[in-house]
Formats: C-alpha cells, sequence, structure tokens
C-alpha cells in the first residue's frame, strides 16, 4: 500500500442557499491534499441511500479515493446560512451516518500506512466514531503527521475530547474565536493570543501550532519559531472549506520538505483562492500547485 494523506471524520452535504454541496472538513482536506499530487483518501461513513451513493459518485467524478462503508443511518446533510460577508453558520444533523464510522480491517490498514491524517472534534461528537478515530491514531506510524483542526462546532464538543486529541496530535490548527473558547474551558483567563498558543504548544509537546484569525492574518508557531502572514484582500464568494484547503496545502507543503514560512505562505495564498470560488473544492491554479516540487 502507499503511503496515504487521510481526512478522517465526517462527509456531508452542504446546503447552501444556491443549492446542495459536498462537504466535510475531513473530505475537503483529502481532496486537496489529492490535487497536491498525493495518495490522499477520505475516511468516513454514508448512509444506503440515494444521498449516499450521490456521495461515493461525486467522489469518483473529484478523482478523490474513500473508505466510506454504508451503515444503516442516513446520510449526513448541514444547513447552511451565509451572512452579508459569505461568513457561514451551520445546523448540522445528528445521529447520521458519520457519527457511526466502523472500524473497520480496511480502515485499519491504511492507518498503518498513514504518513499524515487530518481529523477535528466533530465527528467524536458520537462514541463510536470517537472510538474509530483514537483506534486509527493509535494504529498510524510514529512518524505520521497528525493535524488536530479542532473546528468547533455548535455544543459539539467536550474538553475531554479535545485533551485526548491534543494528546494524540503533533500539530493543532485552531482560529481565533475557537482559541478564545479553549481559553474559557482549560482556565486561560487574561493570557493574550500569542501567549495561550506559546501555552497549548509547549503543554501538550506540539511541533507546530496553526492560528488563523481571518481577515486579520494567520500564525504558526513552533518551537523557537513564529510565522505571520497577512490574509490577502479578496472578492470573497464563500468562506466554506477556505481553512481545510488552508491546512491540506499546508500539510502538503510541510511533507515536501518546504521550510515552515514558505508552506503557510502557500496555504494563506490557497484558502484565499477558495474564497474566491463556490463552495469547498475548486480546482486550484496550476500556478498554487507548481509552487510544491
Amino acid at each position: 500500500m502507499k503511503q496515504l494523506i487521510v481526512g478522517l471524520g465526517e462527509a456531508l452535504w452542504d446546503c447552501l442557499p444556491e443549492g446542495r454541496k459536498l462537504g466535510g472538513a475531513p473530505a475537503n482536506f483529502a481532496y486537496h491534499a489529492g490535487q497536491f499530487g498525493h495518495d490522499s483518501l477520505a475516511i468516513s461513513a454514508v448512509g444506503d441511500d440515494a444521498l449516499g451513493q450521490e456521495t461515493l459518485d461525486e467522489f469518483d467524478k473529484k478523482s478523490v479515493k474513500y473508505l466510506m462503508p454504508k451503515v444503516d443511518y442516513q446520510t449526513g446533510t448541514v444547513q447552511v446560512e451565509l451572512d452579508s460577508e459569505g461568513i457561514p453558520t451551520y445546523d448540522i444533523k445528528e445521529g447520521v451516518a458519520w457519527d457511526n464510522i466502523p472500524f473497520t480491517p480496511e480502515i485499519e490498514a491504511a492507518a498503518k500506512n498513514c504518513r499524515a491524517v487530518c481529523f477535528g472534534s466533530l465527528a467524536q461528537r458520537s462514541s463510536v466514531s470517537r472510538q474509530t478515530i483514537q483506534k486509527f491514531l493509535e494504529a498510524t506510524p510514529k512518524n505520521c503527521l497528525k493535524i488536530f483542526d479542532i473546528n468547533l462546532r455548535q455544543n459539539f464538543y467536550t474538553k475531554e475530547i479535545i485533551t485526548s486529541s491534543l494528546q494524540h496530535a503533533n500539530i493543532l490548527k485552531i482560529n481565533d474565536e475557537e482559541l478564545v473558547t479553549i481559553g474559557r474551558l482549560f482556565g486561560y483567563p487574561g493570557l493574550d493570543i500569542e501567549n495561550k498558543c506559546w501555552l497549548i504548544l509547549g503543554k501538550y509537546n506540539l511541533d507546530m501550532l496553526v492560528l488563523t484569525c481571518g481577515v486579520n492574518g494567520s500564525y504558526v508557531f513552533a518551537p523557537n519559531l513564529k510565522s505571520f502572514q497577512e490574509t490577502p484582500k479578496v472578492d470573497v464568494a464563500d468562506t466554506v472549506g477556505a481553512g481545510d484547503s488552508f491546512t491540506g496545502a499546508f500539510a502538503s507543503a510541510i511533507l515536501a520538505g518546504m521550510p515552515i514560512t514558505d508552506a503557510h505562505k502557500l496555504a494563506v495564498d490557497v484558502s484565499a483562492y477558495v474564497c474566491t470560488q463556490n463552495g469547498a473544492m475548486p480546482k486550484l491554479p496550476k500556478g498554487l500547485l507548481d509552487r510544491i516540487k
């Protein structure tokens, strides 16, 4: 088996004002990593229903490889409302297929051949998928890049799930609003943004912490290194999936041996481009893809 880059967790349909679009952070991540030439794989579960089949057909169309067992639950959907700035709010249906991802022999084999995996807190809201994600992380090789893209949604997270995920991860990706929530949850009052990041980096022995602050730029913290990039000004179509494209590009660049600052710049430019397009999985222009040799 080839060494894989895996997006692990929710696969769902974003029901946007202009229609349904395939989404879910892990699938978005796998799609973008695949655009940079990696053997990427989206792992989740779908229902044995029309929407489940449509999910697999859509992945086939976009050339995204997947391991998505069919389970006795409906395929996941999310109602997405966009404000005047194109910023989404989500109503995420519960008790769906991706809440029930089984740990199959095929998924275990993928874990053992995994070079990088991106996972979040959302798919860990149910015990079945949480156990599958934890077993997967424990089965990965020692040098696997384990990216915890925290992705806090509604009330679908707990302090225990976040702590366990940080202990399994070597990279944390978080946005400024999530950092405030984590600060409250873990009792880091009074610390400024940067000090919170340094504290989390050290406390959980992370290799890197990526902090995105919307229009106010983004940071990467690593031992003895801080990188800051401005957010490019672009005409925003919507921001759905922009963060996942950032993570996919950043992981691809780090795996290719790019310095952190260069990987960071590429991730910012990819994310900005995705904001100019509708939906989470646009085709990236050659100029961006060619920056990873």
